[in-house]
């Protein structure tokens, strides 16, 4: 197997993508290599990942996304490897709308699970925006926790418009 290692530019910095062919396997900012790094080492062992180019939709997608198409990133394909639970979290990320947030025990209701292995699994999200683990927020509407950074998480959902004003003078 032989994948693809490129990166593209945002206004929250370079983001790193893993993919073969038209698929998305990684998805992080690029100042967050060992999360990279640890992902390819963990499941995709054997694969010689090469840098080159990110596939022209793919990119065309993200421009699109950060050119104010929230919802552009939905049509992407996608195929994070963690734990069976870890997928489930992952895959429930995506029914959260742009414009919206949920909270860690929101999602371990539907899951049937706990807010801390929820919040553990959304940490170990290896396709982030895609599975849009930056729009969880704590019960208190606090932004937590955040592989990309707390700004970073602040700036997508002020782009998303799903927070205006984090004074509590909205």
């Amino acid at each position: 197997m032989q994948l693809i290692k490129s990166e593209i530019d945002s206004p929250l910095g370079a983001i790193t993508l893993v993919t073969d062919a038209d698929t998305v396997l990684v998805c992080e900012f690029a100042d967050r290599d060992a999360r990279v790094v640890r992902q390819l080492t963990q499941y995709y062992p054997e694969a010689t990942v090469v840098d080159g180019a990110c596939p022209q939709s793919i990119k065309a997608t993200f421009d699109a996304y950060f050119a104010g198409d929230r919802d552009a990133l939905l049509g992407l394909k996608t195929d994070p490897q963690g734990t069976a639970f870890e997928k489930r979290v992952w895959q429930d990320l995506k029914s959260i709308k742009a414009g919206l947030t949920d909270s860690y025990g929101g999602m371990a209701k539907r899951l049937n699970s706990s807010p801390r292995a929820v919040g553990r699994a959304n940490g170990r999200n290896p396709i982030g925006l895609i599975h849009p683990c930056h729009r969880v927020i704590g019960a208190d509407g606090s932004l937590t926790g955040y592989a990309g950074g707390l700004e970073r998480k602040e700036w997508l959902l002020r782009h998303e418009k799903a927070i205006l004003d984090l004074t509590g003078t909205m």
